[in-house]
């Protein structure tokens, strides 16, 4: 055989290496997309149906106002327990984030002495209410009354709230306001 024979035969080989080359890296790459695009598909479809899952709850049965993760459910349970057991516990969005800070460390409570909550269970009262509580606005005075609340005054527009506003008089609109639930209205504001 001659050399020119030769080397056609040898170039028809490397570009027969070449194009099964090219055909299995074509393989490898639509399989790489194919794992990418089921991989999406999978998490898509599992991320929605945690989302459906979290809003499957009835807003009744959920009660406050905000849905309490587990991390600060016990934060909010001492919460109910230190505050709600003289007044009706307010969700903590209706005061801003300094009200609620300047009320943990005051021992004078609207004019009751109290015991001040100590470390843990005031840390987790704290990360619960600032978690939850609103931001202040540079301009706003920190309100400590619920009636000078700019959020609480958002809330309830159109609301003729007797003067002054009493933490029990939530429970004439919100009969189960007691019970932390201020979703529930009663049959005039439903």
């Amino acid at each position: 055989m001659s050399i020119f024979v030769k080397r056609k035969i040898r170039d028809g080989d490397r570009q027969a290496l070449q194009q099964s080359a090219e055909r299995q890296f074509k393989r490898q790459f639509f399989g790489l997309l194919l794992v990418i695009v089921t991989w999406s598909l999978a998490m898509g479809w599992l991320l929605a149906l945690a989302t459906n899952a979290q809003s499957a709850t009835p807003t009744a049965e959920i009660g406050t106002v905000d849905v309490v993760p587990a991390q600060y459910q016990l934060g909010q349970e001492l919460y109910l327990e230190n505050c709600s057991t003289c007044h009706i516990g307010l969700p903590p969005a209706v005061l801003p984030t300094q009200t609620w800070k300047n009320l943990l460390q005051d021992s004078q409570h609207y004019g009751a002495q109290l015991k001040p909550l100590v470390d843990p269970p005031r840390i987790l009262v704290w990360k619960y209410l600032s978690t939850f509580s609103r931001v202040q606005r540079d301009d706003e005075e920190t309100p400590y009354r619920l009636n000078n609340s700019r959020y609480f005054k958002a809330l309830h527009p159109g609301v003729k709230l007797p003067r002054p506003v009493q933490l029990g008089s939530c429970v004439s609109c919100h009969p189960s306001a007691s019970d932390f639930n201020f979703r529930r209205l009663t049959a005039e504001w439903k």
